[in-house]
């Protein structure tokens, strides 16, 4: 009988492309189930809560796997070492433990918490993890439209075209723009994500904020259901995953 384990993890997404394994292309799955087999010897396939586009950074990161082995936590913490040995410095494994048989990183999750950093004016230290763009933006502008997004549920408007998702819609919880010594911060909470989803909606954000478009055409933007009528995706390097909530009842107490 298999046990199933959540790994709690972060990473740096600069020189990945993506969470999902691709072909010929480096990713953080691959590089986890790559230094699984290194060190047990089996093929350990990893399911991740969802799938970061190229260049997104995780501070946390959930994801499961199944082994034949069950693991005491002695062996659960030699194994996060062994882990950390094998995986490159942007990937660090913090936690691994038991969960209920069907507990599920992606299908459980209810919901996920991402925050974009901007700078407005230049700073060769955070270069690496926030979008430097000038300009005057009316943040608090942007703050009334973001709430905008409390009523509606399919954002179309803000997916990548041609995805294999069923649904486009999603139920937004928080979206709101906050400054920390210089840096502001879009933080936007929801049960799922669309694709390219928060990088689109900070970019057509970013137009209320300069007055290239208007609050209500930030709504009509959402209403039409058409990607090219929203504005730029943002960068990703400024996009972080920095929470997901799951049910208590997929715990083992």
């Amino acid at each position: 009988m298999k046990q199933r384990y959540f790994i709690e993890l972060q990473y740096d997404g600069s020189n990945f492309a993506g969470w999902q394994i691709q072909p010929n292309a480096n990713t953080v799955q691959a590089e986890i189930e790559n230094a699984f087999y290194t060190i047990t010897r089996k093929a350990i396939g990893i399911t991740g809560c969802g799938r970061t586009d190229a260049g997104v950074h995780a501070r946390y990161f959930v994801a499961h796997f199944d082994s034949d082995i069950i693991f005491e936590k002695d062996e659960i913490n030699l194994l996060i070492y062994k882990l950390n040995r094998f995986l490159p410095i942007s990937i660090n494994i913090q936690k691994i433990y038991p969960v209920k048989p069907e507990a599920h990183a992606r299908f459980d999750a209810v919901s996920r918490t991402y925050k974009y950093y901007l700078n407005t004016n230049k700073n060769p230290f955070l270069e690496k993890y926030a979008w430097y763009f000038y300009g005057n933006f009316n943040f608090e502008l942007m703050n009334e439209t973001a709430k905008t997004l409390y009523n509606f549920s399919d954002f179309t408007s803000f997916s990548k075209l041609h995805t294999q998702t069923k649904t486009n819609n999603c139920k937004v919880m928080h979206a709101e723009w906050t400054c920390e010594n210089e840096t502001w911060i879009f933080t936007i909470k929801a049960d799922r994500f669309l694709r390219n989803m928060v990088r689109a909606i900070v970019g057509t954000l970013l137009d209320v904020g300069r007055g290239h478009i208007t609050p209500s055409n930030f709504t009509k933007i959402i209403e039409q259901k058409e990607r090219q009528k929203a504005g730029q995706s943002v960068p990703a390097h400024g996009l972080f995953l920095e929470e997901v909530e799951y049910p208590e009842n997929i715990f083992i107490q």
